[in-house]
């Protein structure tokens, strides 16, 4: 798995190449897949997912979670960065490419809906994928798992107020479904089966051991979603790829503005990279499931909202895999103080 992993990028580029193949060339296969969903929860992606989650949650030492409240920097850094910064900059960056920069290509009434898809995606911190990406840069399991969930507390009480303030809509209706049911299954369910391996496997040796075993299925979990995301949205991206590219724009420069910040803050706090990675990771990832579901209930399902939020799932792997790459050479100027 050393190759295969160091090459990573490669493969995850053939996967979309094959998303792409597999939406033109099997549609009735796609739309099957696409149709296996619950509160817009897709269940064939929501499977993979809980697979690349499950070897990360086998780490989680329920003793270590203690020691969390020792570093108390990197949460903040999170909160502070996902609440207070990252809302407001995606719609600042929305404005300045729909309204000002890209004005002469687009019209007004879809640079608002691209807008709106914007905020919905920057009000919107990930949940599952960051598990993923904290194993990738060998965060600490435990902590990443505090970050996660307190994230998705305060999910609870803010997004609708957020996105209400940045688009001038009173009426959120936020999707309870949808959240419950992707906390649930990409974090409770995945955190249940790791306690319970553990207790099964006993010993340390045991259990990294195993870990070690199943940790060539998260990766190829990761390849296998990003082929069926992109075979579910091919059509959309052959038939509309200027468009696909205007609103990718404001999303890269988040993403990247948005690592640049968090990392900067963890290394100037002298926060450990276990922990400052993830930190870092959290923020520029997105819930794609809960931004997509937002965007279909209050503009519809065929509105240029609902595409942007589309556009985040499609931009979010390419983009997370080199921040990957970045924080893992970028380690040892942390020496995990």
């Amino acid at each position: 798995m050393g190759a295969f992993e160091r090459y990573l990028t490669l493969w995850v580029a053939l996967a979309m190449l094959a998303g792409l193949a597999l939406g033109s060339l099997a549609p009735g296969l796609t739309n099957a897949v696409a149709a296996a969903e619950v509160a817009n929860v897709n269940l064939v992606v929501a499977v993979l997912i809980w697979a690349m989650v499950y070897p990360m949650m086998v780490g989680v030492d329920p003793g270590s979670l203690r020691d969390v409240v020792k570093q108390p920097r990197g949460l903040a850094i999170t909160l502070t960065v996902n609440w207070l910064v990252k809302p407001f900059t995606m719609a600042a960056l929305g404005v300045l490419f729909f309204e000002v920069v890209f004005a002469d290509l687009i019209s007004p009434e879809d640079a608002q809906q691209y807008l709106a898809g914007l905020i919905l995606l920057g009000a919107a911190p990930c949940t599952a994928m960051v598990f993923v990406w904290s194993q990738l840069t060998r965060g600490d399991e435990a902590y990443t798992l505090v970050q996660v969930s307190v994230n998705d507390v305060v999910m609870v009480f803010a997004f609708a107020p957020i996105v209400a303030v940045l688009l001038g809509v009173v009426d959120i209706v936020v999707p309870w479904e949808t959240l419950l049911l992707s906390v649930a299954l990409f974090v409770a369910l995945p955190l249940a089966a790791g306690l319970w391996t553990r207790a099964r496997l006993g010993s340390a040796e045991r259990i990294e051991a195993f870990r070690t075993s199943v940790k060539p299925w998260s990766v190829i979990g990761l390849i296998a979603t990003v082929a069926i995301l992109f075979s579910l949205q091919g059509q959309v991206i052959l038939d509309r790829p200027l468009v696909i590219m205007l609103i990718a724009v404001p999303i890269l420069i988040q993403s990247y503005g948005i690592f640049a910040l968090a990392y900067a803050a963890a290394y100037a706090l002298r926060v450990p990279h276990r922990i400052a990675a993830p930190c870092a990771l959290i923020g520029t990832s997105n819930f794609f499931e809960l931004a997509v579901a937002v965007a279909i209930s209050l503009f519809g399902l065929n509105s240029g909202a609902a595409l942007a939020t589309v556009v985040g799932v499609l931009v979010e792997v390419p983009v997370m895999l080199s921040l990957v790459a970045f924080a893992n050479r970028t380690r040892t100027r942390f020496a995990d103080r």
